[in-house]
């Protein structure tokens, strides 16, 4: 008789909890028994009452669901009781197809966390939290903001007021005075285009010629009332701004030494009208990672440095060990699925956050730079496999010379052999010139070379 085998899986985490996270209720699993599981409420001495009973029954483990913003009050509290708390993407931790309800699902999240099956989510510290609050708040000022502007946009075609062909930013110094001017009653368009800044490309009178309108009191009511909205917008991001400067330079503040720290300036960075209005933001910044000057990597912007502040900060890299797994977490790597030997898909997996936009953002600007080691590395991949992958491949390089240099304290320093590839190719172009001059019998004198073609080939 065949003997019945039984399996076995070894116990990882002895005294875990699972919590099924839910909009008006919790439902807490200590074991797998029914009586094991107990539901709460959300409110805040429920959630009291929640970490007293798990601690009566020596828990000190929990994992729980990511279940929308559920989670923060309930994570906030744990952690206050000083329990160890994982909190997991919804999809790790899916029960198997059959009967589902909330009370299986916590003892599912249960089971697996007493297994070792599950992993925790990244999260930030607070303090990159709380800049992380700022920074996302400002960003929903400027889509407000930007959704606000392509309405006023709308209603000055509706009035025939050219406006948006005669300046390029209809929200720009000469398009400001403009629309306020209007808004304040002045409909003469000789004297709307004495607005004109001395850097617009268009003169006053095609200016004047664009801003003869219908003026319908409708129109003009919808543009004053996008204005207002526009400005109050405007108002609202720039004290986003104070806070996160003051935030910034609180953190600075906390090691001196740090703040001595002084770096090259970089002109040469262009400031987007969207950036943090920071003064010496290239400074700031030096002195927050410590002397790690990521403004020196060509095409990390202004937003980019802003975006891993307050995406990840400083100490959110020292959770992950190597520049791969930091990759692999940006879901930047490619994801292997090998079945038979053979690889049946390596695309990069979908998702991705707000860091790894940014990162996408300075890669697309890295490739319409020229003759730097990041840009020959881009146009090298569009070159074979296209732009879309140009633009990944090299988002994922500048995550890991980002990692390296935060994480080893060194500085960016590109290799040298891009330069000796790029000497070779001048080495290439001067052989063929020699070989066509001689073919005619041409002296580089005869043509103004001069020593150009000669061995250093510096033309």
């Amino acid at each position: 008789m065949a003997r019945k085998k039984k399996i076995e899986m070894e116990v990882v985490n002895h005294n875990a909890a699972g919590i099924d996270v839910g909009s008006k209720s919790h439902f807490v699993a200590v074991g797998q028994a029914l009586d094991d599981v107990k539901e709460f409420g959300v409110y805040a001495e429920d959630l009291a009452e929640l970490c007293k009973w798990l601690l009566s029954f020596e828990i000190t483990t929990v994992a729980m669901e990511s279940t929308g913003d559920y989670w923060q009050n309930l994570y906030v509290e744990l952690q206050k009781h000083g329990l160890e708390v994982i909190l997991c993407n919804g999809k790790f931790t899916k029960h198997a197809k059959g009967k589902k309800t909330d009370v299986k699902d916590s003892r599912w999240i249960q089971q697996l966390h007493s297994l070792g099956l599950l992993s925790g989510s990244f999260l930030p510290d607070e303090t990159t939290e709380i800049l992380r609050t700022y920074c996302r708040q400002r960003t929903n000022w400027i889509e407000l903001a930007a959704s606000a502007s392509r309405k006023m946009q709308k209603y000055l075609k509706f009035l025939n007021f050219r406006l948006d062909v005669v300046v390029n930013d209809v929200c720009g110094l000469t398009g400001l005075k403009i629309i306020e001017d209007i808004c304040n009653g002045n409909l003469d368009p000789f004297s709307l285009a004495e607005h004109r800044h001395y850097n617009c490309r268009k003169p006053k009178q095609e200016i004047a010629k664009a801003l003869h309108g219908n003026n319908r009191e409708d129109y003009l009511f919808g543009l004053q009332q996008e204005y207002d909205s526009y400005k109050f917008f405007q108002r609202k991001i720039k004290a986003c701004d104070k806070e996160i400067e003051r935030l910034i330079k609180s953190e600075i503040k906390k090691s001196p030494e740090n703040k001595k720290l002084k770096t090259t300036d970089k002109p040469y960075k262009r400031v987007n009208k969207n950036a943090v209005d920071i003064k010496n933001f290239n400074q700031i910044a030096f002195q927050y990672f410590g002397g790690v000057d990521l403004m020196a990597v060509e095409g990390v912007s202004h937003a980019t440095v802003m975006a891993i502040m307050s995406e990840i900060g400083i100490d959110g890299f020292k959770k992950f060990k190597s520049a791969k797994q930091f990759c692999s977490w940006l879901r930047l790597a490619p994801n292997n699925k090998i079945s038979g030997g053979k690889i049946l898909s390596n695309k990069i997996p979908k998702g991705s956050n707000r860091l790894k936009i940014a990162l996408r953002h300075s890669a697309n600007a890295i490739g319409n730079l020229k003759d730097t080691h990041l840009s020959d590395f881009f146009k090298r991949i569009a070159y074979r496999k296209g732009r879309q992958a140009a633009v990944s491949a090299t988002a994922r390089k500048l995550a890991t010379i980002i990692w390296t240099m935060i994480m080893k304290n060194v500085p960016y320093n590109p290799p040298s052999q891009y330069l000796f590839l790029d000497q070779k190719r001048k080495m290439g172009i001067a052989k063929r010139i020699k070989k066509q001059m001689a073919k005619f019998d041409i002296k580089p004198d005869e043509i103004g070379l001069g020593n150009s073609l000669s061995p250093n080939y510096n033309f």
